[in-house]
C-alpha cells in the first residue's frame, strides 16, 4: 500500500522530495492506514523509480541540490490500478491479539491478564492519538478525517471489549 500512498501524495504535490513524502505521511497520520518505516518508505520509493512509475528532477534549493519527484504516464496508470485494487477491496480486522486469543485458554492466566492490560493500555493510547488528530485536522482530508473517527469509535469499543474480557478472566481466578 505504501506505493499507493507515494503515488497518491505526488499527484497531490509535484515535485516533492523524498523526505518531504515521508513527513507528509508522518504529519497526516497515515500510520493509522498502513504500517511504515523510514526504510519501507524510502525502498518503495526506489522501486517506483526502478519502475519508472516516478522520475527524479534535479533542482537546486538554494545551496544544494536536491532529487525531487514527479509522477509519469506510467505512475499515473499504476495509481489507478491501486485505487482501483485497495479501493474494492474489503479486508477483515486483522489484529494479532485476535490470533493470541484463540489460545487464551492454554495460557497462563496472570499473563493472559497482563496481555489485556497492555492491550487496554495501548488502545488508550491510540485512541488519545486520534482524537488529537482529529481536533487538528487542518491539513487532512475530509475522507481522511472520517477515517479517523472510524478508526477511533472502533478503538472505543475495543477498550470497552478488553475491559469486559479482563473483568471476565480476573472473576475465573
Amino acid at each position: 500500500m505504501i506505493p499507493l500512498l507515494i503515488l497518491g501524495l505526488l499527484k497531490q504535490n509535484p515535485g516533492s522530495y523524498g523526505y518531504e513524502l515521508l513527513a507528509l505521511m508522518e504529519e497526516r497520520h497515515y500510520k493509522y492506514i498502513v504500517n511504515f518505516t523510514k526504510g519501507s518508505f524510502y525502498y518503495n520509493l526506489q522501486q517506483l523509480e526502478e519502475k519508472q512509475y516516478i522520475q527524479k528532477v534535479e533542482q537546486l534549493d538554494n545551496t544544494r541540490e536536491t532529487r525531487n519527484y514527479i509522477i509519469t504516464e506510467l505512475g499515473n496508470k499504476e495509481f489507478e490500478k491501486l485505487m482501483f485494487q485497495y479501493g474494492s477491496k474489503t479486508d477483515y480486522i486483522n489484529l494479532s491479539f485476535y490470533a493470541a486469543m484463540l489460545f487464551a485458554d492454554e495460557y497462563d492466566k496472570k499473563e493472559l491478564i497482563k496481555l489485556m492490560e497492555i492491550q487496554i493500555e495501548q488502545t488508550k493510547e491510540k485512541i488519545s492519538l486520534l482524537e488529537h488528530s482529529i481536533q487538528h485536522s487542518e491539513t487532512i482530508s475530509i475522507p481522511f478525517k472520517k477515517m479517523l473517527e472510524n478508526s477511533l469509535s472502533h478503538h472505543l469499543v475495543n477498550v470497552q471489549w478488553f475491559e469486559g474480557l479482563l473483568k471476565e478472566i480476573r472473576s475465573e481466578n
